[in-house]
């Protein structure tokens, strides 16, 4: 006797949309930045453990990094929409940033944002994201023009530099930053400015507003040139060129290595990173300059003898790099400035023992946050009454140029701004 097929006692799971691994990945980024506080680019690497290609990782990437770039402006949207305002933390607050940012800012097809976000919220309120969705498509909402920062950041940044600085960055943020470019033989300037199509603000430098891929430009591969913000170039130019000793302090990925190197210098180039060293190693065997590379906590090592010159391109909480690393306006909290203040100092004192007499220092950090800055300068020279701080000139147009260097947003505007960086020359007595 034939019996029936029996019947599965659950439903059978079906197939999710195209795409929705992706998004996935990208709620899990988001989920590292804005709860356990990580960086975007270190949380990479899990969130997309399930993604198999380059093109999706790129694009959980892109999403994630634009719905933080943009969070205050979606969750404007989302309020707007809502009877009770959704927990921050609610998956389908995520889901709805999601979905948002892919049809308001990065062209997605309403249908195909909406489709690939409601898996994330299987077994949850499905209907509600679906109706807050759209009943803002239906109103045919759009995101402002310049983006909202958060508020946190927004009332610490005018307290310690002002309203216009806040509007700056709100500004600087509004567009994705030009790529710059570090050559190694700033004698030509001029040749590659015009073989590459770009410009020039500095000998040695090369500004691009529409790049295409790095690794296709012309001199990639002959390692003619590396990528380096404006900004960060400019560390290494106050030390000049040279044939004596110096000490790159937290060197890695070696933006600043190359520039001391191909300036002439014997670099030692130390850091505590080998993922980030194998970055180092890559990039000056491609550009064919030298320069001993130490894997080392820089607070546990020491040189064998004293130098000519330190450059400390100090960690930090990297708040001047905002525009390409929008997490930092999230995960970056006075406890975060404070902890890096304090490794600086250590890191700082640590050094300034490592200098010859009438050498010089150097000490910089891609941070807006004064801690990291200013008040460090000023509590290292009063510990330290054997260095003295030498005036200097910004070889960029910047606002905050002697006795150091301080760049913002609002900086550079009309050539396309740079990173926020302090910058500072000091040197030994002898």
């Amino acid at each position: 006797m034939n019996r029936p097929p029996r019947r599965p006692n659950h439903p059978v799971r079906q197939a999710e949309p195209l795409g929705t691994a992706s998004r996935r990945a990208a709620l899990r980024l988001l989920d590292a930045v804005l709860r356990r506080g990580e960086p975007l680019e270190a949380a990479l690497a899990s969130a997309t453990r399930d993604l198999h290609g380059g093109p999706d990782r790129g694009l959980a990437h892109a999403i994630a990094a634009e719905t933080l770039r943009r969070l205050p402006d979606l969750d404007a949207l989302i309020d707007s929409a809502t009877r009770n305002q959704l927990p921050d933390d609610a998956k389908a607050r995520s889901a709805l940033r999601i979905a948002l940012v892919q049809v308001l800012s990065l062209g997605t097809p309403p249908h195909a944002a909406i489709s690939t976000v409601l898996p994330l919220v299987d077994g949850g309120p499905r209907k509600l994201v679906h109706g807050v969705f759209g009943t803002l498509m239906r109103q045919g909402v759009s995101l402002p023009e310049v983006p909202e920062l958060p508020g946190v950041t927004a009332e610490r940044w005018a307290a310690q530099w002002g309203d216009a600085m806040v509007d700056a960055a709100e500004q600087a943020i509004a567009a994705p930053p030009p790529l710059d470019l570090t050559l190694a033989d700033p004698g030509a300037t001029a040749d590659w400015a015009e073989r590459l199509g770009g410009t020039s603000l500095m000998p040695g430098h090369v500004r691009l507003h529409d790049a295409a891929s790095v690794p296709e430009l012309p001199g990639f591969e002959e390692g003619a040139w590396w990528v380096q913000d404006a900004a960060a170039s400019m560390p290494a130019r106050l030390l000049g060129s040279g044939a004596g000793t110096v000490l790159d302090l937290c060197a890695a990925p070696g933006g600043k290595t190359l520039q001391l190197a191909a300036a002439g210098w014997q670099v030692t180039a130390l850091d505590a990173s080998p993922t980030r060293l194998e970055r180092l190693r890559a990039n000056l065997e491609r550009t064919g300059l030298a320069a001993e590379v130490v894997c080392a906590d820089v607070l546990q090592w020491a040189p064998p003898a004293p130098v000519d010159a330190i450059l400390i391109d100090a960690p930090c909480s990297a708040t001047g790099i905002f525009r390409r690393h929008p997490d930092v306006l999230y995960r970056v909290r006075p406890s975060v400035i404070a902890e890096m203040a304090a490794l600086q100092a250590k890191i700082l004192s640590r050094a300034a023992g490592w200098l010859r007499p009438g050498g010089r220092m150097v000490y910089a950090t891609c941070s807006l946050e004064p801690e990291e800055g200013e008040a460090q300068l000023e509590a290292f020279l009063a510990a330290h009454p054997d260095y003295t701080l030498c005036s200097v000139q910004a070889p960029l147009p910047v606002g905050k140029s002697t006795p150091y260097i301080r760049t913002l947003p609002s900086d550079m505007a009309e050539q396309g701004r740079c990173d926020g960086f302090f910058i500072a020359l000091l040197e030994r007595n002898g």
